[in-house]
């Protein structure tokens, strides 16, 4: 017979959050600091609480059952309830913080946060630890409803409706080029620039964007021969061709600068990139989760103007 709600042990749904987040009894038992027999044990228990297997084997892993994946989300809502029940009007304490953040970017996004946020945290928050997502293929308003990450650092473009959004910058689009490309010895027109063989930065593999409708707009079209999943690996292309990608001015530019590529403006009207920070509402009232914000936030508020 399952548990009634006054036999439930709640300390359980920390353990049951960690094991849906690992899908692995050894891996859950590590973040807890609990032996392997000590978290078997606890499953057992979760699983009489819950009266479902709640992770099955299949091969080599074990996977949630439906019943564990409706509830994990509210799992994780009910846990950061609780910590900001506790947490309310106490200031934090960096030096003392001990947790994981898990932010979603693309590559750039994330190099601009590792190297401007990762060295501040060591110095003021030494236990505080960075893990940082790439966007990849799963649904976008998904991510922080069902708590697999804290913030998301991007362009959002259609947001969860619960979900909350913050402007932190705004970039424009450069063409990248290797030194001395024949693009770089005279003023980039648009027709140059159609002329030139373009690779495409996309997680998704489109071939078109902004830029292909305002060279259509005058008259031009471009010629795309491959699309690569993230701006690093079209960047590295690009270095070592006479191929062209375009890369965001500010965010692009350290990775741009490592690769000892050239930025150049494009001459044409594009919208602008809107960078926001994301997050769940259920976040709003946790003092940790309102510092980390503002750590996102200064690290980004750092960078360069957009070249114009």
């Amino acid at each position: 017979m399952a548990a009634t709600t006054r036999d439930v042990d709640l300390n359980l749904l920390t353990a049951l959050d960690v094991l849906l987040d690992e899908c692995s009894v050894s891996a859950a038992a590590d973040r807890l600091g609990l032996s392997a027999p000590a978290m078997s044990r606890t499953l057992a228990r979760i699983r009489s609480a819950f009266d479902d297997p709640i992770l099955v084997r299949s091969g080599q892993t074990m996977v949630p059952t439906p019943r564990a994946e409706a509830v994990h989300a509210e799992v994780k809502a009910v846990l950061e309830r609780s910590r900001a029940l506790f947490a309310r009007d106490r200031p934090v304490d960096p030096a003392r913080l001990e947790r994981t953040f898990t932010v979603v970017a693309n590559d750039l996004l994330a190099g601009a946060l590792a190297d401007r946020l990762l060295p501040r945290l060591r110095r003021s928050a030494p236990e505080v630890t960075v893990v940082l997502l790439s966007e990849g293929p799963h649904p976008d308003e998904l991510v922080l409803r069902e708590g697999r990450a804290d913030l998301e650092v991007r362009v959002i473009t259609a947001p969860a409706p619960e979900t909350r959004v913050e402007p932190l910058l705004v970039d424009e689009m450069a063409t990248a080029v290797r030194p001395g490309h024949p693009l770089t010895r005279g003023p980039l027109t648009p027709a140059a620039l159609a002329g030139a063989l373009h690779v495409v930065p996309s997680r998704r593999g489109r071939l078109r964007g902004p830029l292909d409708d305002a060279l259509e707009a005058v008259g031009l079209r471009r010629r795309v021969v491959a699309a690569m999943p993230t701006f690093a690996s079209a960047l590295q292309l690009v270095a070592a061709s006479d191929l062209v990608s375009q890369v965001p001015a500010r965010t692009g530019a350290p990775l741009v600068a490592a690769l000892g590529l050239t930025a150049l403006p494009i001459p044409l009207p594009l919208p602008p990139i809107d960078i926001s920070m994301g997050w769940h509402p259920r976040h709003d009232s946790d003092p940790a989760q309102r510092w980390f914000r503002q750590q996102v936030r200064s690290a980004l508020s750092g960078l360069a103007p957009a070249a114009t």
